[in-house]
């Protein structure tokens, strides 16, 4: 990165970091534009209309794409946050995502039969009693910062599946600030996204909540180095 003086410089970092989040926010976007189009069709036509359709493309974007990418993603920005030197941002993400795809699918089938289960858990067992439906929704929440916690752990360490599964588990359920710190920045990005400023979302919004939630996991695991080496 350039050093430059007074506003000048000012002005040139910001840019510069307006160009990273949106440049990995559109490639991310780019190459989930199936996913997004399935998605779009369940929010016009109603997931009941033609569930088998919809229900097939899904389970196979999910791990094929969506996991995928989003780790490349995250090992995109964790190399702004330990600040390695990246001259292509177009590059570094296509190059972590073609070196990484054979392990991101088998942690997409993994996430994806987790989400599953919660699903099918919520929908039918919520008709049941209202505490359900709370208790599920809760359990949802944890289950969405398990998956970040996921995608960090597997771009900073090398890891075998099982792992990664248990760490990312005690990770979440043992450091509840950076639990919570991710869950409400997350919640913020999301909602200013979809109710505010829509266009945020194929601009910004993916990359700046990777970049949050890896930043939030590097200063866990430095801490963890640390008391380790201490």
């Amino acid at each position: 990165m350039r050093e430059m003086p007074g506003i000048a410089g000012a002005l040139y970092v910001y840019a510069e970091w307006l160009m990273r989040f949106s440049a990995a926010n559109i490639l991310w976007f780019i190459v989930n534009l199936p996913l997004l189009f399935v998605l779009f069709s369940v929010y016009v036509n109603g997931f009941a209309e033609g569930f088998v359709w919809y229900l097939l493309p899904l389970a196979g974007l999910f791990p094929a794409v969506l996991v995928p990418s989003t780790i490349a993603l995250f090992a995109t920005v964790r190399e702004w946050v330990i600040q390695k030197d990246q001259p292509s941002i177009t590059k570094a993400y296509l190059s972590h995502a073609k070196a990484n795809y054979l392990n991101s699918f088998f942690s997409g089938i993994y996430i994806m039969g987790l989400w599953l289960v919660w699903l099918m858990d919520f929908y039918f067992l919520k008709a049941e009693h209202e505490l359900f439906g709370l208790l599920f929704a809760f359990i949802g929440l944890f289950l969405f910062v398990y998956t970040l916690n996921f995608f960090s752990l597997s771009v900073h360490y090398d890891m075998k599946q099982r792992a990664l599964m248990k760490n990312a588990f005690y990770l979440t359920i043992g450091n509840p600030l950076l639990s919570l710190f991710i869950l409400a920045s997350n919640l913020a990005i999301f909602y200013v996204s979809a109710a505010k400023l829509l266009f945020l979302l194929p601009l910004f919004a993916i990359s700046i909540s990777a970049y949050l939630s890896f930043l939030a996991f590097y200063r866990v695991a430095l801490k963890m180095q640390r008391k380790i080496a201490a």
